[in-house]
């Protein structure tokens, strides 16, 4: 499944990566939203879910993120939706670790 946020805020060092591998960092936006896959190894085998799905999270719920390979890269989002049948663009496109 895939989970749709909004991303609320970011860090600074987010913009200023430049590692080949993790430039995508450089495109995120606040106000944008973002979709991100819960996929295994991430699904944990007793629930079938990813931590910070958001899974419990309802309305205007402010969830914490931080990026893998940068932990100054981190920010907020809240949650939109979840989706059963993935369908993430390309661009914005994320996964649970």
């Amino acid at each position: 499944y895939c989970v749709e946020f909004r991303t609320e805020s970011l860090s600074h060092h987010c913009a200023l990566e430049t590692r080949p591998y993790a430039r995508w960092m450089q495109y995120l936006r606040e106000g944008h939203t973002v979709c991100v896959a819960c996929q295994p190894p991430a699904m944990s085998t007793a629930t079938q879910r990813c931590s910070g799905d958001g899974h419990k999270a309802h309305g205007d719920k402010i969830l914490h993120w931080e990026a893998i390979g940068n932990s100054q890269c981190q920010g907020t989002w809240k949650k939109i939706r979840q989706l059963e049948h993935c369908s993430c663009p390309l661009v914005h496109s994320f996964i649970f670790t």
